[in-house]
Formats: structure tokens, C-alpha cells, sequence
């Protein structure tokens, strides 16, 4: 189990979620930097921070990425 899951199932009863970096919400989905930052330009959720830089919350992100999912299958090639 990764220390990403343990805070996950940790954060759970609470109603809360992990807010996540670019480079982690990067190594959950094996996306690129690039992907990521098409993701937000298509309104993919941030979290607010007091502090420079962005944060995701994961439960947002999955949520947005299942609603979008269908969009970017769309236009992927098939072989």
C-alpha cells in the first residue's frame, strides 16, 4: 500500500480528501506535466491554497476526470 493510499484511508471517515501535488496527481494518473496542465485549461478542479504553487483534491479530480473521460477517449487514435 502506497503512503498515498494510507492517507487516503485515513482521510476517509472524515469526509476529507488529499489535497495532491502536480507531480503527485501526475505519478497517480502517468500523465505528464503537459496532460495536467491541458487537464486545468479544461477546468479540471484545484483545490484553493494560501501559498504559490497548485493542489488537487483527488475525490474532484476523479469525479472530473470520469465526467471528462468520455471526451479524451473520443479523440484518442485507435490502432
Amino acid at each position: 500500500m502506497s503512503n498515498l493510499d494510507e492517507r487516503i484511508d485515513t482521510l476517509r471517515p472524515t469526509g476529507l480528501s488529499p489535497l495532491l501535488t502536480t507531480a503527485q496527481l501526475m505519478a497517480r494518473y502517468g500523465a505528464s506535466n503537459w496532460t495536467v496542465n491541458r487537464w486545468v485549461q479544461k477546468g479540471c478542479p484545484l483545490a484553493p491554497t494560501a501559498f504559490r504553487g497548485r493542489r488537487f483534491d483527488l475525490a474532484k479530480v476523479e469525479e472530473w476526470h470520469a465526467e471528462n473521460a468520455t471526451d479524451a477517449q473520443s479523440r484518442r487514435p485507435t490502432a
